[in-house]
């Protein structure tokens, strides 16, 4: 195939994305997952013995009964090209086959989950990418009788994603416009609208030099872009005809092939009020994104009066939507009992926290949490607590914190990564932090250490065993953690984006039974010295209806640390006290009405 498919259902569409509705083939409600995925702690490495080994610590350990039961296997485990189209296991690595790994994992309670790419290849270069064989590998999952799938975007060919052809911009932005021409119908001359005159939506597009560019959407990969706010720009004109009918738009347009300048334009007149699009498809290529040419006529229905009429680029999002959708469905269709695990894994290049609760359980919202991973060796590899890309902890937080509004039971979660608590470069109090972080912002809860280094009532088992921790994640009402304070200068806490981690946050948490959850986090590397007002009309302020009334109208609260167990019983402020937090550190409260 040389283009992405066609969209004739409108559900796929950008405009649908905001309507709550999620696709008939996504799966049942359900709590952030939980267990172990073998990247973190062996990348491309993983092997049969040690994903048996690490199935055999979690029910030795007891995690499994705490909720760690899905086992996947991440990159690294097929073949790196198919056999006679099919998926094949690394024979070096898992000589007995994924359906004797499944049936292993499955004789001990476990769940069993595997990985694919939506694109050509894996990240890791094997040529095995699911793309063009959703089918058949939907055939191979049911035989290997999996629970769960996590599924990457590296090669993807309809995008310039990471590893692919960074010439595919031309799929997922518009070309450079300077203007269009309305002619044609009932009118007696034509209509021109240059592109100083209309409005530009959003903040993804900008006039320059007497055109527009950047009519698409943003890249979310990195963590420069804010995820609150419309992520991309249209194009929007009005224009006026005697007649209802049909006219002709021609578009004056230089084409591209880069981030921003691209060759694919939509174009939707509001008079079609049945979500068809006027336009969807390649102009001709253009010989620079500077020299402009005039498009042929493109046919379109307008109503007498004035028209409202978009020109933009939703491919990014759109494509994507259809590539996920497109395994699922195979898969639906193969095990139509079975609700497996969708995990999307597109590290929020696509912004998939607009469209991905349609069709999955969670997705990345940013590249990955490391890139130095550890080795089947022994060596634990390394994580960040900071970073100014997306490898460390904060780096995650700081932009799923403000994320809350978009999961949810009725529609899934955010995933900053798996965790690296275990790895090198990380103390105590940061791993202590991360389990609470993602804990408070119902992360999916994946291991990925290596569980032979772990023994029960150790400093790490204590972290990832932390049943209070865990319960919080796990709640039933399935709310997100909102912050609801920060020493850090900002009108809204909640929806502000803060890369600056000299500071402190406050996050609150409805839990069920009429409890909450509030978590102090100091993010500095230094000791802080803080004097925290937080009361129960600040909370209630902050979490509007989803605060229980139960503590609302409270006179006194019982305070309960989830590290150290200590109660206390509270009136006034529940952080009425000169706070002294070590650097990285957290307090972690679970509170309810006092008897």
């Amino acid at each position: 195939m040389s283009r992405p498919a066609e969209i004739t259902d409108n559900r796929y569409r950008y405009d649908a994305f905001a309507n709550g509705e999620a696709l008939p083939i996504r799966g049942k409600a359900r709590l952030p997952v939980m267990g172990w995925n073998s990247w973190n702690a062996y990348g491309s490495g993983n092997t049969e013995a040690l994903t048996k080994a690490m199935a055999d610590r979690l029910v030795e350990l007891g995690l499994d009964q705490l909720g760690y039961r899905y086992v996947v296997l991440d990159d690294g485990c097929y073949k790196p090209e198919r056999v006679d189209g099919k998926l094949v296991s690394e024979k070096v690595k898992f000589p007995g086959g994924f359906k004797n790994m499944s049936d292993y994992i499955h004789e001990r309670g476990l769940l069993f989950g595997m990985y694919n790419d939506i694109g050509s290849k894996l990240c890791s270069g094997a040529s095995v990418g699911t793309h063009g064989y959703e089918k058949a590998d939907a055939a191979l999952y049911k035989e290997w009788d999996i629970d769960f799938i996590k599924v990457d975007n590296c090669y993807y060919m309809w995008d310039n994603a990471t590893f692919s052809d960074p010439e595919n911009a031309k799929y997922v932005f518009a070309p450079n416009i300077r203007g269009v021409v309305i002619r044609g119908g009932a009118l007696q001359e034509e209509i021109r609208v240059s592109s100083d005159e209309g409005e530009l939506t959003g903040t993804r597009a900008s006039r320059k030099d007497g055109y527009i560019t950047y009519l698409g959407s943003y890249d979310g990969t990195t963590p420069e872009r804010t995820p609150i706010g419309i992520q991309s720009s249209e194009w929007v004109i009005s224009v006026e005809v005697p007649a209802d009918g049909t006219y002709g738009i021609s578009v004056s347009y230089a084409s591209g092939k880069e981030e921003g300048i691209g060759q694919w334009l939509q174009i939707r007149s509001e008079e079609d009020t049945t979500g068809v699009l006027t336009y969807d498809d390649f102009l001709p290529e253009t010989s620079s994104p500077t020299e402009f040419v005039w498009s042929e006529d493109i046919p379109v229905r307008l109503h007498a009066g004035k028209n409202r009429i978009r020109l933009m680029n939703h491919r990014r999002q759109e494509n994507t939507l259809v590539s996920y959708a497109t395994i699922l469905e195979a898969l639906r269709e193969q095990m139509p009992d079975k609700d497996i695990v969708l995990s999307i894994c597109e590290w929020g290049k696509t912004m998939p926290s607009d469209w991905g609760y349609k069709v999955g359980d969670s997705w990345r919202i940013l590249n990955d949490i490391t890139f130095d991973v550890g080795s089947a060796e022994g060596d634990p590899g390394t994580g960040k607590w900071e970073d100014p890309y997306t490898n460390s902890i904060t780096s995650q937080y700081n932009k799923c914190v403000i994320m809350d509004g978009f999961s949810g039971l009725d529609k899934g979660w955010n995933d900053p990564d798996m965790m690296m608590i275990g790895m090198n470069g990380l103390t105590d109090a940061m791993n202590r932090t991360h389990m609470s972080m993602w804990c408070m912002m119902n992360a999916p809860l994946m291991l990925g250490l290596d569980l032979r280094r772990v023994e029960k009532g150790d400093a790490i088992y204590r972290i990832i065993a932390n049943q209070d921790l865990i319960a919080i994640d796990q709640d039933p009402l399935g709310i997100q953690g909102k912050r609801i304070w920060t020493t850090y200068a900002c009108e809204d806490p909640s929806k502000e984006y803060i890369r600056d981690n000299h500071r402190v946050d406050v996050l609150a948490k409805p839990l069920s039974g009429g409890r909450l959850a509030l978590a102090v986090y100091n993010l500095s590397d230094e000791t802080v010295e803080e004097d925290i007002h937080i009361d129960l009309d600040l909370i209630g302020e902050k979490l509007g209806s989803a605060f229980a009334t139960e503590l609302r109208d409270a006179g006194k609260v019982r305070e309960r640390n989830v590290w150290t167990g200590e109660e206390s019983v509270v009136e006034g402020d529940l952080l009425g006290k000169l706070l002294v937090m070590e650097p990285y550190g957290n307090i972690t409260l679970i509170i309810e009405k006092a008897d």
